[in-house]
């Protein structure tokens, strides 16, 4: 018992230290898209996070396993390694570009509910009541965030921007969903979508051509993203999932972070946040737990 209460604060401290720094990736990405394009900022995130994560691998003896899996399962790794890093992020980070970022990191917060949605079709679940509800507030809620306040004018700050940050929730539910077709380590997956993903990315980035850097400033925060968005906390993640005795409670940290992204992007970034964004956000986090109301009573009952 003693054993487990320390697990679980490990855990607690290592899903914290988590939901931290993904908090402040919103802010970097877009005081980084000030001096790179989003070409430069996928390249040098990616090839960023490429690297850390094999330094991991290499630490944790995995390299025959990563061997193995891309002889088992190399179409999905190609298919995975497409969809998540390359369109995902490129998507993701033109997204940023083109909103004020308190709205694409909030709209984006939505893809927990598409991940329901697209499991219907694709994994055979069924569609609850709670899920319908949920995605009537959920979107509501972007539909506020993404007018300003003005929900029934549908007048829209960038409309391309908004359909890019739903897009991204859209690969991101895809990405998990085929992840559910293979067993690996969670590592030795991730790594390999990374690898196979570099050839895209650095097509892309000479198909675009936009090789000049002007402030090393924005390649320090692409440095940061691919280690602190994609890869190192993601085994902080993974450590604190192993460690608890109870997923539900870690997961649920999750809704903290667009919160706490909100200060990071007043304090750094220097948007005002409005309280559309608020309000949307609101509507949004409360749209995911109606969606999960059935595992809390489950919960509760215990």
């Amino acid at each position: 018992m003693e054993n487990q209460v320390k697990n679980q604060k490990k855990a607690y401290i290592y899903a914290l230290i988590s939901v931290f720094l993904w908090s402040t990736v919103a802010s970097v990405f877009k005081i980084s898209l000030e001096t790179l394009s989003v070409s430069q900022l996928v390249f040098f995130a990616i090839l960023t996070s490429t690297v850390a994560l094999f330094t991991i691998v290499v630490a944790k003896n995995l390299l025959n396993e990563v061997l193995q899996h891309f002889k088992k399962n190399f179409k999905y790794i190609l298919l995975l390694g497409f969809i998540n890093p390359f369109l995902q992020y490129i998507t993701l980070f033109k997204a940023y570009d083109l909103l004020p970022v308190q709205e694409a990191q909030t709209i984006n917060f939505t893809w927990a509910l598409m991940l329901t949605y697209l499991s219907i079709p694709l994994l055979g679940h069924k569609l609850k009541k709670e899920d319908v509800i949920a995605g009537l507030i959920c979107y509501f809620g972007v539909l506020i965030i993404a007018t300003k306040g003005n929900p029934f004018s549908l007048e829209f700050t960038n409309i391309y921007g908004v359909i890019l940050a739903l897009l991204t929730t859209v690969f991101w539910s895809l990405y998990w969903i085929f992840n559910t077709k293979i067993e690996v380590n969670p590592v030795v997956g991730l790594f390999s979508n990374f690898l196979i993903s570099l050839p895209f990315v650095l097509i892309y980035f000479i198909y675009v051509g936009e090789y000049t850097v002007n402030d090393i400033k924005g390649v320090a925060g692409a440095i940061y993203v691919g280690l602190f968005e994609m890869s190192i906390t993601f085994m902080f993640w993974l450590n604190a999932m192993k460690l608890t005795y109870s997923t539900s409670k870690i997961a649920n940290l999750i809704f903290i972070a667009p919160f706490l992204s909100l200060i990071f992007i007043y304090l750094f970034v220097g948007e005002k946040i409005l309280l559309a964004t608020l309000l949307g956000l609101v509507l949004i986090v409360l749209g995911l737990l109606i969606q999960q109301s059935k595992n809390l009573k489950k919960r509760f009952r215990r």
